[in-house]
């Protein structure tokens, strides 16, 4: 299994970024695609970006497509996601997620390990 935390959230202004990170540890974290989730009060959580095992393919929510990146150093155990021209929408907990499925899910129930979550707060 794999073990995850998520760092990096905190207050920022529109227009402003941060800079998510997502340490892993338990067994062969290179076999396993990744994911970043969001939650914000009231709401299912949602997919948002996510990353093969071998980093040569993504995904992204349509709603932070050109703005968010999503990458992965597989020999320093670490998931991150840039997020760029941030605004208000942005606003909620994200999570970290693993996956050992053949494919990169968008979907909660495609992931079998998560993070605590880090809350992210975007204000006006």
């Amino acid at each position: 299994q794999v073990q995850l935390v998520e760092s990096g959230g905190g207050l920022v202004k529109t227009g402003g970024s941060l800079r998510l990170s997502c340490a892993a540890s338990g067994r062969t974290f290179s076999s396993y695609n990744m994911g970043w989730f969001r939650q914000a009060p009231g709401k299912e959580r949602e997919f948002v970006a996510g990353i093969k095992w071998s980093g040569r393919s993504t995904r992204y929510a349509d709603s932070v497509k050109d703005r968010f990146a999503i990458s992965r150093d597989n020999a320093k155990n670490t998931v991150y996601l840039q997020m760029n021209s941030l605004i208000p929408e942005d606003t909620a907990v994200y999570y970290c997620a693993a996956n050992s499925g053949a494919v990169v899910s968008t979907t909660v129930k495609g992931y079998d390990y998560w993070g605590q979550g880090t809350q992210v707060t975007v204000s006006s």
